[in-house]
């Protein structure tokens, strides 16, 4: 996969699961940025596919 298609991947998780997503506004509310952010890195499943991406992306496996 190629940095742009990484790239595309990542903006279309967050267009398509993340925006208005009601967990992480509800977590932002009730316990802050910090931990909305952790939830949605660790616990969610969109968000572990983005980290995903991201490894791959800053290991330098794409061309």
């Amino acid at each position: 996969m190629t940095r742009k298609e990484l790239l595309l991947e990542v903006e279309d998780l967050l267009n398509t699961y993340c925006e208005g997503c009601f967990l992480k506004s509800q977590h932002r509310k009730d316990n802050g940025k910090r931990y909305a952010h952790k939830f949605c890195i660790s616990a969610c499943t969109v968000g572990e596919k983005i980290k995903r991406c991201g490894d791959k992306l800053s290991e330098g496996i794409c061309k």
